[in-house]
């Protein structure tokens, strides 16, 4: 253990001691949970930090999955039973739908394994062992080295602890954290074989819709089922009709006892990015120039989906997933603007800055030194973060135009089959890409985010398509006549012409596409202005950034100090509990059915439900899933959490599973920066609600059979009707 490591373990221990820390902000390493281990145990945790996380004996850690690399899935049975939210696994149930079979609209139950639906790059990935490598990275590490030898030093040393660790079907990563004051090599093994089992309508599972996204009081039934399977051997394996269900090390017992205010609980998981040790400069730079921006473009992008989805059910399923991944940040945006705004964070920031540089002159010299950092950065990193909103979530023919570089651009040195087999791969990825676009939409989101990206860029950034075309809307409306009326990227029918006879002059013509210039081009500018200066200024403030939070715990001892989430496993704990986010405004810690149907609006678009729920719920025919007479929905918690988080188990003091974690309350989206523990709460689902769809709703009873539901002692388990695993249930 480096001597970094020793004193935030020290100074976290000490101040928990004294009972001077928030139990609730913070994600903590599980490796190094003794830390926390007295305090959590004292808000009503019975496990052990070894029950939590252990490499050598099963624990909660073997049931806590990174599913498809951007969110969280948890084991609920010992036949690879997998539970997370329903927006995570929107893609591939979106992937799947059609007119004829819309699952978005009806749902999709699989009841039996042969109906099981495959995921083609869907993966599921476990934790193996999480190492302190701290010393061995920086092992022959010498006073006084460049920032470039350093840099490579640490990268030999950093491949060679992979090298070691990664083997016998393992990946090895090592990770910086707290800005490179500490290093972790992270062991895992990913399954390949990952099939859709079950999910609700998107009425249930995305009731409230765009309307209730980061708000509260929240009714929704974010949730969706999938099932890992592995050979024979139990280990990974690709897709095969021979794979059985993965045998876990452990799978997350269900409680039936219900969640009461004040109950511990804590969120195990895979949280995605914090920045939580930003300067004023960064802040200000996001609040005030980043944030403003997205919101604007992705505002104009929303505007045509939403319309174009109303339109037709072909388009609303070819746009469902693509909306809904627009959607989510824009409105996180906003409300992390706001509560920054609201919470005074960039003067809190300076204040302690001003703190910090009083103490001594090199503290000064380094608020100077990152202050000058930012200002050289700002037109780097908006240059990157338009490129981001306008080349990732803008015209889509912008990122296909990229799957044919490789062949046009090498078609020289390939011979026939090397050909042949490019432009076999070309075929089938064009028919993904046009199963699921439309040209009028995608033409209007073009022209509208264009003329934006045109007004943000710097001059000397702009793609040489572009430069001339400021304040120029006829010169706009020409590129996109050449690009979607006579170029081969926006028509299907005309690209698939070209593969079919593909040769020579098939590369001329696609050289010469205005669609494949402007894609090249704009990446281009990236590539050799923007990422270059980027990665220069950027690792400059990490630098300054590694001795910043070494010095920040000397000059505030009081604070909580834990390394930023980067995706990596962590917990966070707190209670359930309300908040009250603004003057007059007390908000109860759960909801109930009632507040669904006082929702419901018939064919509304946000607020429509299946009829034979709406029935279902006004019988109040609840079952087991009852708490107290009420069907509980949702509720919140002082949860620390963070994108990522989506789909992330919480759990009660004894492990077992009560809800399923998916969103945060819109005051709390700035808690990726500064957290607020009288604000900030996370949003979950009830454990009970899930399974009453599940049961009551869709007559899936044969998954809760799966399941290890614990009762508390005062209620006799009631007896289910239930089909044998394997067996269709009518």
């Amino acid at each position: 253990m480096n001597n970094t490591t020793k004193l935030f373990l020290t100074l976290v221990l000490a101040f928990y001691s004294l009972g001077q820390l928030s139990a609730k902000e913070g994600m903590w390493i599980p490796a190094l949970l003794e830390a926390v281990e007295q305090d959590m145990q004292s808000l009503g945790l019975t496990l052990s930090a070894a029950d939590i996380y252990s490499i050598n004996e099963g624990s909660l850690k073997d049931a806590i999955v990174h599913f498809g690399g951007g969110c969280t899935a948890e084991l609920i049975s010992n036949q690879g039973l997998l539970l997370t939210n329903h927006h995570c696994g929107f893609s591939q149930i979106q992937s799947h739908s059609s007119v004829e079979n819309d699952y978005l609209t009806h749902g999709f139950w699989a009841m039996s394994r042969d109906q099981e639906l495959s995921n083609s790059g869907l993966t599921a990935t476990f934790i193996q062992r999480i190492e302190d490598v701290t010393a061995r990275v920086n092992e022959g590490v010498k006073a006084g080295m460049s920032a470039a030898d350093l840099a490579a030093l640490e990268l030999k040393n950093m491949l060679a602890i992979e090298a070691e660790f990664g083997q016998n079907g393992l990946k090895a990563n090592v990770i910086a954290f707290n800005y490179g004051n500490d290093y972790y090599v992270i062991v895992t093994k990913t399954y390949l074989d990952v099939r859709l089992v079950g999910a609700p309508p998107s009425s249930v599972g995305k009731f409230g819709g765009d309307t209730d996204n980061w708000m509260w009081p929240r009714h929704t039934g974010d949730f969706s089922m999938f099932r890992i399977y592995a050979g024979i051997d139990n280990e990974p394996a690709e897709y095969s009709e021979e794979n059985v269900p993965y045998r876990p090390a452990h799978h997350l017992p269900v409680s039936m006892s219900g969640v009461e205010e004040g109950d511990f609980t804590m969120v195990y998981g895979f949280p995605g990015r914090t920045e939580v040790y930003l300067t004023s400069y960064a802040v200000e730079y996001t609040t005030d120039k980043a944030n403003p921006m997205r919101i604007g473009m992705r505002e104009k992008s929303l505007s045509i989906i939403d319309a174009a989805m109303m339109s037709s059910d072909a388009i609303r399923i070819q746009y469902a997933a693509k909306q809904s991944r627009i959607s989510n940040a824009y409105k996180k945006w906003i409300g992390q603007n706001k509560g920054l705004e609201i919470l005074g964070a960039i003067q809190l920031k300076r204040d302690q800055e001003m703190v910090f540089a009083s103490k001594s002159e090199s503290n000064r010299a380094s608020l100077a030194n990152m202050e000058k950092a930012y200002a050289d950065l700002e037109k780097y990193s908006f240059g990157r973060d338009l490129l981001i909103e306008y080349f990732y979530y803008g015209p889509e023919f912008l990122r296909y135009c990229q799957s044919f570089t490789d062949l046009v651009e090498s078609y020289a040195t390939l011979d026939k089959e090397q050909i042949a087999e490019k432009v076999e791969k070309l075929k089938a990825a064009t028919s993904r890409h046009f199963k699921d676009y439309h040209t009028p939409t995608d033409r209007a989101i073009f022209e509208s985010l264009t003329t934006m990206y045109i007004n943000y860029i710097d001059q000397d950034l702009r793609p040489t398509s572009l430069i001339s075309m400021k304040g120029n809307a006829d010169a706009v409306a020409k590129l996109s006549t050449g690009i979607y009326d006579k170029g081969y990227f926006a028509n299907e029918e005309k690209m698939m012409s070209l593969l079919n006879s593909f040769g020579a002059k098939s590369v001329k013509k696609l050289k010469s596409d205005p669609a494949y210039i402007l894609s090249a081009e704009v990446l281009k500018v990236y590539d050799a202005q923007i990422k270059p200066e980027y990665a220069r200024l950027t690792q400059e403030i990490d630098v300054l950034m590694k001795d910043y939070v070494v010095a920040m715990e000397a000059v505030f001892p009081d604070r909580v100090y834990w390394p930023d989430a980067n995706s990596t496993l962590r917990l966070t704990y707190g209670k359930a509990e309300g908040s009250a986010p603004r003057d007059g405004m007390i908000y109860k810690f759960y909801t109930t059915s009632d507040g669904i149907l006082e929702k419901y609006i018939p064919e509304h678009r946000d607020f429509d439900l299946p009829p034979s729920l709406v029935e279902m719920l006004e019988s109040r025919d609840f079952g087991p899933y009852a708490t107290n007479g009420e069907l509980r929905v949702c509720f919140t918690g002082s949860n620390h959490t963070t994108g990522g988080n989506s789909g992330s188990p919480a759990m009660d003091g004894n492990g077992y599973l009560i809800g399923l974690n998916f969103d945060r309350t819109w005051e709390s989206t700035m808690s990726d920066i500064m957290f607020d523990p009288d604000r900030c709460r996370n949003i979950m689902v009830d454990i009970k609600y899930v399974l009453f769809i599940i049961d009551k709703y869709a007559g899936a009873t044969h998954l809760i059979n799966e399941m290890t539901l614990v009762y508390p002692k005062s209620v006799e388990k009631p007896e289910m009707d239930v089909a044998p695993v394997g067996e269709k249930v009518h």
